[in-house]
Protein backbone atom coordinates (compact mmCIF):
# COMPACT_ATOMS: atom_id res chain seq x y z
CA UNK A 1 0.00 0.00 0.00
CA UNK A 2 3.04 2.27 -0.31
CA UNK A 3 1.70 3.53 -3.64
CA UNK A 4 -1.17 5.39 -1.96
CA UNK A 5 -1.02 9.15 -1.61
CA UNK A 6 -0.05 10.47 1.81
CA UNK A 7 -3.51 12.00 2.30
CA UNK A 8 -5.14 8.60 1.68
CA UNK A 9 -2.81 6.94 4.17
CA UNK A 10 -3.62 9.52 6.84
CA UNK A 11 -7.39 9.10 6.34
CA UNK A 12 -7.04 5.30 6.51
CA UNK A 13 -5.00 5.61 9.72
CA UNK A 14 -7.63 7.88 11.26
CA UNK A 15 -10.25 5.22 10.55
CA UNK A 16 -8.01 2.47 11.96
CA UNK A 17 -7.25 4.56 15.05
CA UNK A 18 -10.99 5.11 15.55
CA UNK A 19 -11.46 1.33 15.49
CA UNK A 20 -8.56 0.91 17.91
CA UNK A 21 -10.01 3.54 20.26
CA UNK A 22 -13.39 1.80 20.05
CA UNK A 23 -11.81 -1.45 21.24
CA UNK A 24 -9.42 0.06 23.80
CA UNK A 25 -11.92 2.37 25.52
CA UNK A 26 -14.42 -0.47 25.89
CA UNK A 27 -11.67 -2.41 27.66
CA UNK A 28 -11.05 0.34 30.22
CA UNK A 29 -14.58 1.69 30.69
CA UNK A 30 -15.81 -1.45 32.46
CA UNK A 31 -13.42 -1.32 35.43
CA UNK A 32 -15.07 1.47 37.41
CA UNK A 33 -18.57 0.48 36.34
CA UNK A 34 -18.43 -3.23 37.14
CA UNK A 35 -19.06 -3.04 40.92
CA UNK A 36 -22.43 -1.34 40.33
CA UNK A 37 -23.26 -3.70 37.48
CA UNK A 38 -22.55 -6.68 39.74
CA UNK A 39 -24.71 -5.10 42.46
CA UNK A 40 -27.67 -5.22 40.07
CA UNK A 41 -27.21 -8.53 38.23
CA UNK A 42 -25.41 -10.45 41.02
CA UNK A 43 -22.61 -13.00 40.68
CA UNK A 44 -19.86 -11.45 42.79
CA UNK A 45 -18.08 -14.83 42.99
CA UNK A 46 -17.51 -14.70 39.21
CA UNK A 47 -16.37 -11.06 39.25
CA UNK A 48 -12.83 -11.79 37.98
CA UNK A 49 -14.05 -13.74 34.97
CA UNK A 50 -15.45 -10.59 33.34
CA UNK A 51 -11.85 -9.44 32.93
CA UNK A 52 -10.18 -12.84 32.57
CA UNK A 53 -12.32 -14.06 29.67
CA UNK A 54 -11.72 -10.82 27.77
CA UNK A 55 -7.94 -11.09 28.28
CA UNK A 56 -7.86 -14.75 27.18
CA UNK A 57 -9.95 -14.38 24.02
CA UNK A 58 -8.24 -11.14 22.96
CA UNK A 59 -4.71 -12.52 23.47
CA UNK A 60 -5.38 -15.82 21.69
CA UNK A 61 -7.18 -14.16 18.78
CA UNK A 62 -4.48 -11.51 18.30
CA UNK A 63 -1.83 -14.21 17.93
CA UNK A 64 -3.82 -16.32 15.47
CA UNK A 65 -5.05 -13.39 13.37
CA UNK A 66 -1.48 -12.20 12.90
CA UNK A 67 -0.68 -15.16 10.67
CA UNK A 68 -4.06 -15.22 8.93
CA UNK A 69 -3.83 -11.51 8.10
CA UNK A 70 -0.49 -12.15 6.38
CA UNK A 71 -2.35 -14.55 4.09
CA UNK A 72 -5.72 -12.86 3.61
CA UNK A 73 -4.94 -9.19 4.36
CA UNK A 74 -5.73 -6.88 7.29
CA UNK A 75 -8.93 -5.27 5.98
CA UNK A 76 -11.15 -8.32 6.34
CA UNK A 77 -10.01 -8.92 9.93
CA UNK A 78 -10.45 -5.31 11.01
CA UNK A 79 -13.99 -5.39 9.62
CA UNK A 80 -14.83 -8.77 11.17
CA UNK A 81 -13.24 -7.57 14.42
CA UNK A 82 -15.37 -4.41 14.54
CA UNK A 83 -18.52 -6.42 13.76
CA UNK A 84 -17.80 -9.08 16.40
CA UNK A 85 -16.76 -6.49 18.97
CA UNK A 86 -19.88 -4.39 18.33
CA UNK A 87 -22.06 -7.48 18.68
CA UNK A 88 -20.36 -8.38 21.97
CA UNK A 89 -20.73 -4.82 23.26
CA UNK A 90 -24.44 -4.69 22.37
CA UNK A 91 -25.11 -8.09 23.95
CA UNK A 92 -23.13 -7.14 27.08
CA UNK A 93 -25.52 -4.26 27.59
CA UNK A 94 -28.46 -6.68 27.54
CA UNK A 95 -27.01 -9.02 30.19
CA UNK A 96 -29.36 -10.13 32.93
CA UNK A 97 -26.93 -12.51 34.66
CA UNK A 98 -23.20 -12.58 35.34
CA UNK A 99 -22.83 -15.69 33.11
CA UNK A 100 -24.34 -13.82 30.18
CA UNK A 101 -22.00 -10.88 30.79
CA UNK A 102 -18.97 -13.19 30.88
CA UNK A 103 -19.97 -14.90 27.61
CA UNK A 104 -20.62 -11.60 25.85
CA UNK A 105 -17.35 -10.11 27.13
CA UNK A 106 -15.62 -13.15 25.67
CA UNK A 107 -17.17 -12.30 22.30
CA UNK A 108 -15.89 -8.74 22.70
CA UNK A 109 -12.42 -10.14 23.38
CA UNK A 110 -12.44 -12.09 20.11
CA UNK A 111 -13.28 -8.89 18.24
CA UNK A 112 -10.71 -6.83 20.16
CA UNK A 113 -7.94 -9.29 19.35
CA UNK A 114 -8.72 -9.02 15.64
CA UNK A 115 -8.90 -5.22 15.69
CA UNK A 116 -5.69 -4.67 17.65
CA UNK A 117 -3.58 -7.17 15.75
CA UNK A 118 -4.68 -6.02 12.30
CA UNK A 119 -4.69 -2.30 13.19
CA UNK A 120 -1.11 -2.19 14.50
CA UNK A 121 0.10 -4.25 11.54
CA UNK A 122 -1.62 -1.80 9.17
CA UNK A 123 1.00 0.78 10.14
CA UNK A 124 3.59 -1.57 8.69
CA UNK A 125 1.60 -1.96 5.46
CA UNK A 126 1.05 1.77 4.94
CA UNK A 127 4.39 3.19 6.02
CA UNK A 128 8.04 2.27 5.72
CA UNK A 129 9.97 1.37 8.91
CA UNK A 130 11.55 4.83 8.90
CA UNK A 131 8.09 6.46 8.90
CA UNK A 132 6.44 4.15 11.43
CA UNK A 133 7.79 5.80 14.59
CA UNK A 134 5.41 8.74 14.30
CA UNK A 135 2.38 6.49 13.83
CA UNK A 136 3.38 3.96 16.47
CA UNK A 137 3.60 6.90 18.85
CA UNK A 138 0.13 8.03 17.81
CA UNK A 139 -1.23 4.51 18.32
CA UNK A 140 0.27 4.52 21.80
CA UNK A 141 -1.51 7.82 22.40
CA UNK A 142 -4.83 6.17 21.44
CA UNK A 143 -4.28 3.55 24.15
CA UNK A 144 -3.37 6.26 26.62
CA UNK A 145 -6.42 8.38 25.84
CA UNK A 146 -8.69 5.36 26.16
CA UNK A 147 -7.34 4.72 29.66
CA UNK A 148 -7.95 8.39 30.48
CA UNK A 149 -11.54 8.62 29.26
CA UNK A 150 -12.70 5.06 29.86
CA UNK A 151 -12.68 4.75 33.68
CA UNK A 152 -13.92 8.31 34.24
CA UNK A 153 -16.76 7.96 31.75
CA UNK A 154 -17.69 4.50 33.03
CA UNK A 155 -18.04 5.81 36.56
CA UNK A 156 -20.06 8.83 35.40
CA UNK A 157 -22.48 6.68 33.39
CA UNK A 158 -23.27 4.24 36.21
CA UNK A 159 -23.66 7.13 38.65
CA UNK A 160 -26.04 9.12 36.46
CA UNK A 161 -27.57 6.81 33.84
CA UNK A 162 -28.47 3.19 33.24
CA UNK A 163 -25.39 0.93 33.33
CA UNK A 164 -26.26 -0.61 29.96
CA UNK A 165 -24.97 2.55 28.27
CA UNK A 166 -21.44 1.69 29.43
CA UNK A 167 -21.41 -0.86 26.61
CA UNK A 168 -23.54 1.05 24.11
CA UNK A 169 -22.20 4.61 24.28
CA UNK A 170 -19.34 4.06 21.81
CA UNK A 171 -21.19 1.85 19.32
CA UNK A 172 -21.58 4.78 16.85
CA UNK A 173 -17.77 5.12 16.70
CA UNK A 174 -17.55 1.46 15.71
CA UNK A 175 -20.12 1.94 12.96
CA UNK A 176 -18.32 5.02 11.62
CA UNK A 177 -14.95 3.23 11.67
CA UNK A 178 -16.50 0.22 9.88
CA UNK A 179 -17.89 2.43 7.12
CA UNK A 180 -14.64 4.35 6.65
CA UNK A 181 -12.55 1.19 6.43
CA UNK A 182 -14.97 -0.43 3.93
CA UNK A 183 -14.73 2.64 1.72
CA UNK A 184 -11.09 3.69 2.12
CA UNK A 185 -9.02 0.63 2.99
CA UNK A 186 -7.56 -0.95 -0.18
CA UNK A 187 -8.55 -4.51 -0.95
CA UNK A 188 -5.94 -7.19 -0.39
CA UNK A 189 -4.11 -8.45 -3.45
CA UNK A 190 -4.78 -12.15 -3.83
CA UNK A 191 -1.87 -14.40 -2.92
CA UNK A 192 -1.23 -18.05 -3.47
CA UNK A 193 -3.44 -19.93 -1.04
CA UNK A 194 -1.64 -21.35 1.99
CA UNK A 195 -2.87 -24.17 4.23
CA UNK A 196 -4.11 -23.09 7.65
CA UNK A 197 -2.20 -24.57 10.57
CA UNK A 198 -5.24 -25.73 12.58
CA UNK A 199 -3.38 -28.11 14.92
CA UNK A 200 -0.68 -25.55 15.68
CA UNK A 201 -3.35 -22.91 16.32
CA UNK A 202 -5.18 -25.15 18.79
CA UNK A 203 -1.99 -26.07 20.67
CA UNK A 204 -0.85 -22.42 20.79
CA UNK A 205 -4.28 -21.40 22.13
CA UNK A 206 -4.13 -24.09 24.84
CA UNK A 207 -0.61 -22.96 25.82
CA UNK A 208 -1.55 -19.27 26.09
CA UNK A 209 -4.82 -20.00 27.91
CA UNK A 210 -3.35 -22.36 30.53
CA UNK A 211 -0.28 -20.18 31.09
CA UNK A 212 -2.30 -17.00 31.62
CA UNK A 213 -4.85 -18.75 33.85
CA UNK A 214 -2.06 -20.31 35.92
CA UNK A 215 -0.42 -16.97 36.60
CA UNK A 216 -3.77 -15.17 37.04
CA UNK A 217 -5.07 -17.63 39.65
CA UNK A 218 -1.81 -18.67 41.33
CA UNK A 219 -1.29 -17.27 44.81
CA UNK A 220 -4.81 -15.83 44.86
CA UNK A 221 -7.71 -18.04 43.94
CA UNK A 222 -5.53 -21.13 44.37
CA UNK A 223 -2.28 -21.83 46.19
CA UNK A 224 0.79 -22.00 43.93
CA UNK A 225 1.33 -25.66 44.84
CA UNK A 226 -2.34 -26.63 44.45
CA UNK A 227 -3.44 -29.36 42.05
CA UNK A 228 -5.25 -26.76 39.90
CA UNK A 229 -2.22 -24.51 39.34
CA UNK A 230 0.25 -27.38 38.86
CA UNK A 231 -2.21 -28.95 36.42
CA UNK A 232 -2.49 -25.71 34.42
CA UNK A 233 1.28 -25.26 34.20
CA UNK A 234 1.80 -28.94 33.31
CA UNK A 235 -0.74 -28.57 30.51
CA UNK A 236 1.02 -25.40 29.33
CA UNK A 237 4.40 -27.16 29.18
CA UNK A 238 2.97 -30.20 27.39
CA UNK A 239 1.09 -28.08 24.84
CA UNK A 240 4.24 -25.99 24.21
CA UNK A 241 6.32 -29.11 23.54
CA UNK A 242 3.67 -30.47 21.15
CA UNK A 243 3.35 -27.04 19.51
CA UNK A 244 7.10 -26.88 18.80
CA UNK A 245 6.99 -30.39 17.32
CA UNK A 246 3.97 -29.55 15.11
CA UNK A 247 5.40 -26.21 13.94
CA UNK A 248 8.61 -27.88 12.76
CA UNK A 249 6.52 -30.07 10.45
CA UNK A 250 3.81 -27.59 9.40
CA UNK A 251 3.91 -26.28 5.83
CA UNK A 252 2.58 -22.86 6.87
CA UNK A 253 3.11 -22.59 10.66
CA UNK A 254 0.97 -20.19 12.68
CA UNK A 255 4.15 -18.98 14.41
CA UNK A 256 7.24 -19.80 12.33
CA UNK A 257 9.84 -20.87 14.86
CA UNK A 258 12.70 -19.82 12.61
CA UNK A 259 11.68 -16.22 13.27
CA UNK A 260 13.47 -16.67 16.58
CA UNK A 261 16.74 -17.20 14.68
CA UNK A 262 16.58 -13.48 14.02
CA UNK A 263 18.28 -11.94 17.06
CA UNK A 264 16.40 -8.63 16.72
CA UNK A 265 13.04 -10.45 16.79
CA UNK A 266 14.03 -12.55 19.81
CA UNK A 267 15.64 -9.76 21.84
CA UNK A 268 12.77 -7.37 21.11
CA UNK A 269 10.15 -9.86 22.29
CA UNK A 270 12.06 -10.65 25.49
CA UNK A 271 12.50 -6.94 26.23
CA UNK A 272 8.83 -6.32 25.39
CA UNK A 273 7.74 -9.07 27.76
CA UNK A 274 9.86 -7.61 30.58
CA UNK A 275 8.47 -4.15 29.78
CA UNK A 276 4.95 -5.58 30.10
CA UNK A 277 5.85 -6.99 33.51
CA UNK A 278 7.09 -3.62 34.75
CA UNK A 279 4.23 -1.64 33.20
CA UNK A 280 1.34 -3.76 34.47
CA UNK A 281 3.01 -4.15 37.85
CA UNK A 282 3.09 -0.38 38.27
CA UNK A 283 -0.48 0.13 37.07
CA UNK A 284 -1.90 -2.60 39.31
CA UNK A 285 -0.07 -1.83 42.56
CA UNK A 286 0.05 1.98 42.73
CA UNK A 287 -3.65 1.98 43.84
CA UNK A 288 -2.65 -0.15 46.84
CA UNK A 289 -0.49 2.73 48.02
CA UNK A 290 -2.97 5.50 47.23
CA UNK A 291 -6.06 3.73 48.59
CA UNK A 292 -4.58 1.27 51.07
CA UNK A 293 -1.72 3.22 52.65
CA UNK A 294 -3.04 6.77 52.19
CA UNK A 295 -6.74 5.91 52.53
CA UNK A 296 -7.81 7.89 49.47
CA UNK A 297 -10.79 7.01 47.29
CA UNK A 298 -10.70 5.02 44.04
CA UNK A 299 -11.46 8.27 42.19
CA UNK A 300 -8.34 9.94 43.60
CA UNK A 301 -6.31 6.85 42.73
CA UNK A 302 -7.58 6.99 39.15
CA UNK A 303 -6.75 10.69 38.83
CA UNK A 304 -3.21 10.12 40.11
CA UNK A 305 -2.58 7.30 37.62
CA UNK A 306 -4.08 9.53 34.93
CA UNK A 307 -1.08 11.84 35.36
CA UNK A 308 1.26 8.93 34.56
CA UNK A 309 -0.83 8.11 31.49
CA UNK A 310 -0.66 11.70 30.22
CA UNK A 311 3.14 11.66 30.64
CA UNK A 312 3.28 8.36 28.77
CA UNK A 313 1.14 9.66 25.88
CA UNK A 314 3.21 12.83 25.44
CA UNK A 315 6.49 10.92 25.68
CA UNK A 316 5.29 8.27 23.22
CA UNK A 317 4.30 10.84 20.59
CA UNK A 318 7.55 12.82 20.96
CA UNK A 319 9.80 9.75 20.82
CA UNK A 320 7.86 8.30 17.90
CA UNK A 321 8.52 11.48 15.93
CA UNK A 322 12.19 11.49 16.96
CA UNK A 323 12.58 7.90 15.73
CA UNK A 324 11.10 8.90 12.37
CA UNK A 325 13.32 11.99 12.21
CA UNK A 326 16.62 10.42 13.28
CA UNK A 327 16.22 6.79 12.28
CA UNK A 328 17.60 5.78 15.67
CA UNK A 329 15.66 3.75 18.21
CA UNK A 330 17.95 1.75 20.52
CA UNK A 331 19.11 4.81 22.44
CA UNK A 332 15.50 5.81 23.20
CA UNK A 333 14.72 2.31 24.52
CA UNK A 334 17.79 2.32 26.78
CA UNK A 335 17.11 5.80 28.13
CA UNK A 336 13.44 4.89 28.63
CA UNK A 337 14.36 1.88 30.74
CA UNK A 338 16.79 3.93 32.85
CA UNK A 339 14.08 6.54 33.47
CA UNK A 340 11.61 3.78 34.46
CA UNK A 341 14.14 2.21 36.84
CA UNK A 342 14.68 5.58 38.54
CA UNK A 343 10.93 6.12 38.93
CA UNK A 344 10.29 2.62 40.30
CA UNK A 345 13.25 2.87 42.70
CA UNK A 346 11.93 6.19 44.01
CA UNK A 347 8.53 4.54 44.48
CA UNK A 348 10.18 1.84 46.57
CA UNK A 349 11.31 4.56 49.00
CA UNK A 350 7.78 5.81 49.69
CA UNK A 351 6.69 5.84 53.32
CA UNK A 352 3.30 5.99 54.98
CA UNK A 353 3.70 9.74 55.52
CA UNK A 354 4.96 10.51 52.00
CA UNK A 355 2.92 13.09 50.14
CA UNK A 356 0.82 12.28 47.11
CA UNK A 357 2.60 15.11 45.29
CA UNK A 358 5.83 13.14 45.57
CA UNK A 359 4.09 10.04 44.20
CA UNK A 360 2.69 12.03 41.27
CA UNK A 361 6.15 13.33 40.33
CA UNK A 362 7.55 9.80 40.46
CA UNK A 363 4.71 8.44 38.35
CA UNK A 364 5.39 11.14 35.76
CA UNK A 365 8.97 9.86 35.61
CA UNK A 366 7.74 6.29 35.10
CA UNK A 367 5.24 7.47 32.47
CA UNK A 368 7.98 9.23 30.50
CA UNK A 369 10.07 6.05 30.53
CA UNK A 370 7.11 3.93 29.47
CA UNK A 371 6.26 6.32 26.65
CA UNK A 372 9.81 6.15 25.30
CA UNK A 373 9.52 2.39 24.94
CA UNK A 374 5.92 2.03 23.75
CA UNK A 375 6.61 2.68 20.03
CA UNK A 376 10.14 1.26 19.96
CA UNK A 377 9.99 -2.52 20.02
CA UNK A 378 7.06 -2.79 17.62
CA UNK A 379 9.21 -0.90 15.12
CA UNK A 380 12.31 -3.05 15.73
CA UNK A 381 10.36 -6.27 15.16
CA UNK A 382 8.62 -5.02 12.02
CA UNK A 383 11.88 -3.65 10.64
CA UNK A 384 13.78 -6.90 11.18
CA UNK A 385 11.50 -9.43 9.45
CA UNK A 386 10.38 -9.96 5.90
CA UNK A 387 7.22 -8.04 5.03
CA UNK A 388 5.37 -11.33 4.45
CA UNK A 389 5.71 -12.04 8.19
CA UNK A 390 4.63 -8.56 9.31
CA UNK A 391 1.34 -9.70 10.84
CA UNK A 392 2.66 -12.70 12.74
CA UNK A 393 5.68 -10.72 14.02
CA UNK A 394 3.48 -7.85 15.23
CA UNK A 395 0.97 -10.12 16.97
CA UNK A 396 3.81 -12.08 18.59
CA UNK A 397 5.09 -8.86 20.16
CA UNK A 398 1.59 -8.08 21.51
CA UNK A 399 1.25 -11.60 22.90
CA UNK A 400 4.64 -11.56 24.62
CA UNK A 401 3.80 -8.19 26.22
CA UNK A 402 0.44 -9.49 27.45
CA UNK A 403 2.02 -12.64 28.86
CA UNK A 404 4.67 -10.50 30.55
CA UNK A 405 2.00 -8.32 32.13
CA UNK A 406 0.11 -11.33 33.48
CA UNK A 407 3.26 -12.95 34.86
CA UNK A 408 4.37 -9.63 36.35
CA UNK A 409 1.12 -9.05 38.22
CA UNK A 410 1.31 -12.60 39.63
CA UNK A 411 4.94 -12.26 40.73
CA UNK A 412 4.41 -8.85 42.30
CA UNK A 413 1.30 -10.11 44.09
CA UNK A 414 3.27 -13.00 45.56
CA UNK A 415 6.06 -10.63 46.65
CA UNK A 416 3.54 -8.28 48.30
CA UNK A 417 1.72 -11.03 50.16
CA UNK A 418 4.93 -12.74 51.32
CA UNK A 419 6.48 -9.54 52.71
CA UNK A 420 3.21 -8.43 54.30
CA UNK A 421 2.79 -11.74 56.16
CA UNK A 422 6.34 -11.47 57.50
CA UNK A 423 5.82 -7.87 58.56
CA UNK A 424 2.56 -8.64 60.36
CA UNK A 425 4.14 -11.60 62.15
CA UNK A 426 7.00 -9.39 63.34
CA UNK A 427 4.69 -6.54 64.42
CA UNK A 428 2.74 -6.01 67.64
CA UNK A 429 -0.43 -7.17 65.94
CA UNK A 430 -0.95 -10.17 68.22
CA UNK A 431 -0.58 -7.95 71.29
CA UNK A 432 -3.27 -5.61 70.02
CA UNK A 433 -5.60 -8.52 69.26
CA UNK A 434 -5.10 -9.93 72.77
CA UNK A 435 -5.64 -6.49 74.31
CA UNK A 436 -9.05 -6.27 72.72
CA UNK A 437 -10.50 -9.77 72.98
CA UNK A 438 -14.08 -8.58 73.23
CA UNK A 439 -14.14 -6.54 70.05
CA UNK A 440 -16.90 -7.83 67.80
CA UNK A 441 -14.50 -7.96 64.84
CA UNK A 442 -12.66 -10.86 63.22
CA UNK A 443 -9.10 -9.54 63.46
CA UNK A 444 -7.71 -12.30 61.24
CA UNK A 445 -9.99 -11.31 58.37
CA UNK A 446 -8.87 -7.70 58.73
CA UNK A 447 -5.26 -8.71 58.02
CA UNK A 448 -6.09 -8.96 54.31
CA UNK A 449 -4.52 -5.89 52.57
CA UNK A 450 -7.64 -5.62 50.40
CA UNK A 451 -9.54 -4.40 53.46
CA UNK A 452 -7.50 -1.20 53.43
CA UNK A 453 -8.81 -0.43 49.93
CA UNK A 454 -12.34 -0.08 51.31
CA UNK A 455 -12.27 3.05 53.47
CA UNK A 456 -16.05 3.10 53.84
CA UNK A 457 -16.05 -0.40 55.32
CA UNK A 458 -13.28 0.56 57.76
CA UNK A 459 -15.24 3.64 58.84
CA UNK A 460 -18.36 1.53 59.37
CA UNK A 461 -16.43 -0.97 61.50
CA UNK A 462 -14.86 1.77 63.60
CA UNK A 463 -18.15 3.53 64.29
CA UNK A 464 -19.78 0.22 65.28
CA UNK A 465 -17.17 -0.41 67.99
CA UNK A 466 -17.52 0.73 71.60
CA UNK A 467 -15.54 3.92 72.27
CA UNK A 468 -12.95 2.13 74.44
CA UNK A 469 -11.98 -0.16 71.53
CA UNK A 470 -11.48 2.60 68.96
CA UNK A 471 -7.80 3.26 69.90
CA UNK A 472 -6.97 -0.44 69.51
CA UNK A 473 -8.66 -0.52 66.12
CA UNK A 474 -6.83 2.62 64.95
CA UNK A 475 -3.50 1.17 66.06
CA UNK A 476 -4.33 -2.07 64.27
CA UNK A 477 -5.08 -0.26 61.00
CA UNK A 478 -1.89 1.81 61.31
CA UNK A 479 0.19 -1.36 61.67
CA UNK A 480 -1.60 -2.84 58.68
CA UNK A 481 -0.81 0.26 56.61
CA UNK A 482 2.85 0.15 57.62
CA UNK A 483 3.05 -3.53 56.68
CA UNK A 484 1.40 -2.83 53.32
CA UNK A 485 3.80 0.04 52.67
CA UNK A 486 6.82 -2.20 53.35
CA UNK A 487 5.41 -4.90 51.08
CA UNK A 488 4.91 -2.34 48.28
CA UNK A 489 8.56 -1.37 48.72
CA UNK A 490 9.36 -4.94 47.72
CA UNK A 491 6.95 -4.79 44.78
CA UNK A 492 8.47 -1.62 43.31
CA UNK A 493 12.03 -2.85 43.91
CA UNK A 494 11.16 -6.06 42.11
CA UNK A 495 9.67 -3.99 39.30
CA UNK A 496 12.88 -1.96 39.06
CA UNK A 497 14.83 -5.23 38.88
CA UNK A 498 12.64 -6.54 36.06
CA UNK A 499 13.07 -3.31 34.07
CA UNK A 500 16.83 -3.51 34.72
CA UNK A 501 16.76 -6.95 33.07
CA UNK A 502 14.94 -5.36 30.13
CA UNK A 503 17.70 -2.73 29.93
CA UNK A 504 20.41 -5.42 29.92
CA UNK A 505 18.51 -7.38 27.27
CA UNK A 506 18.20 -4.28 25.07
CA UNK A 507 21.98 -3.76 25.18
CA UNK A 508 22.18 -6.88 22.99
CA UNK A 509 19.66 -5.47 20.50
CA UNK A 510 21.30 -5.14 17.11
CA UNK A 511 20.36 -1.73 15.68
CA UNK A 512 19.84 -2.16 11.96
CA UNK A 513 18.95 0.87 9.82
CA UNK A 514 15.24 1.58 9.50
CA UNK A 515 14.27 0.74 5.92
CA UNK A 516 12.86 3.50 3.72
CA UNK A 517 10.82 0.99 1.70
CA UNK A 518 8.61 -1.97 2.49
CA UNK A 519 10.56 -4.08 0.03
CA UNK A 520 12.69 -6.68 1.78
CA UNK A 521 16.45 -6.19 1.79
CA UNK A 522 19.50 -7.99 3.08
CA UNK A 523 18.63 -7.12 6.69
CA UNK A 524 15.40 -9.11 6.61
CA UNK A 525 16.31 -11.65 3.93
CA UNK A 526 17.38 -14.33 6.42
CA UNK A 527 13.75 -14.66 7.49
CA UNK A 528 12.34 -16.80 4.70
CA UNK A 529 9.77 -19.52 4.29
CA UNK A 530 12.51 -22.08 4.18
CA UNK A 531 14.81 -21.99 7.20
CA UNK A 532 17.55 -23.67 5.18
CA UNK A 533 17.71 -20.57 2.98
CA UNK A 534 18.68 -18.47 6.01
Amino acid sequence: MEHLEHRQKVIIMLAVMAAMFFAAVNMTIVGTALPKIIAQIGGLEYFDWVFTIYMLTATITAMLVGKLSDIYGRKIFILIGIAVFSLGAFLSGTSNTIIQLIVYRGIQGFGAGMIMSAAITTIGDLFTPRERGRWQGMMGAVFGLSSLFGPTLGGYIVDNYDWHWVFWVFLPIGLIAFGLIVKLYPSHAKKEKEPVDYLGSILLSIFIMTLLLGFSWGGGKYDWMSVEIIGLFATAVLSLILFIFVEQKAKSPVLPLYLFKNSVFTVSNIAGMLLGMGMFGTIMYVPFYVQGVHGESATVSGLIEMVMTIAMVISSVIVGNLITKTGKYKIFALIGFVVMIIGLFLNSMLEVESSLTRLIVQLIIIGIGLGMNMPTFQITVQNAVSHRYLGVATSAMQTFRQIGGTIGVAIFGTVMNHIMVKELQASELSNISQAAPNMDVNMNQLQDPQILMNTQLLDNIRTSLPAEFAPFFDQFIQLLKEALNVSLTGVFLTGAGVVALAFITTIFLKEIPLRTTNQDDEQSAPITNNPQEA
